[in-house]
């Protein structure tokens, strides 16, 4: 006899990401453009940390890739980004959940610097070597943001009972 496991809650998942997917292609001042976070990653980190058995390496590999098409950059570079920091904090989930917020924010931190590290390594292979130190800005401001991620996506996974 198998036990049936019924989820809810994908299309919550999936509007999510897309809002993350959108938040990274809205138009902001030329200022603001330098600490914009990768939207799309923190909300993909927080269900992987939320829901591990439902949202993996393939679900990041594919948002990856949408990633990449929006933001007109080389196909796969962020796929393979989101991949990478999606397996590692599934592999880290249980030790990162008892962790407070801000020290999950470094974890996130760290995350965040991985994925931008590989997308560095890949536009220097490809030509296109950064040539600022504000290039990192985004991780840092995305795992600032992270409590705040963390709490709203957390709200919305009660309220629509996400499993």
């Amino acid at each position: 006899m198998s036990t049936l496991v019924r989820h809810q809650g994908g299309g919550v998942i999936l509007l999510s990401l897309l809002i993350g997917l959108i938040l990274g292609i809205v138009p902001l001042p030329a200022g603001l453009e330098l600490y914009r976070p990768d939207w799309a990653l923190l909300v993909l980190l927080y269900w992987s940390l939320a829901l591990p058995q439902r949202i993996g390496v393939g679900i990041a590999w594919l948002t990856g890739l949408f990633q990449d098409v929006l933001t007109a950059t080389l196909l796969g570079q962020h796929a393979l980004a989101y991949a990478v920091a999606t397996y590692l904090i599934i592999t880290l989930h249980q030790r990162l959940r008892l962790h407070p917020l801000w020290q999950q924010s470094l974890s996130i931190l760290v995350l965040l610097m991985l994925a931008q590290l590989i997308i560095f390594w890949i536009n220097g292979i490809i030509g296109r070597p950064i040539q600022s130190w504000l290039y990192w800005l985004p991780s840092v401001v995305g795992a600032l943001l992270w409590p705040a991620v963390f709490v709203l996506l957390r709200g919305l996974r009660r309220a629509f009972r996400v499993s």
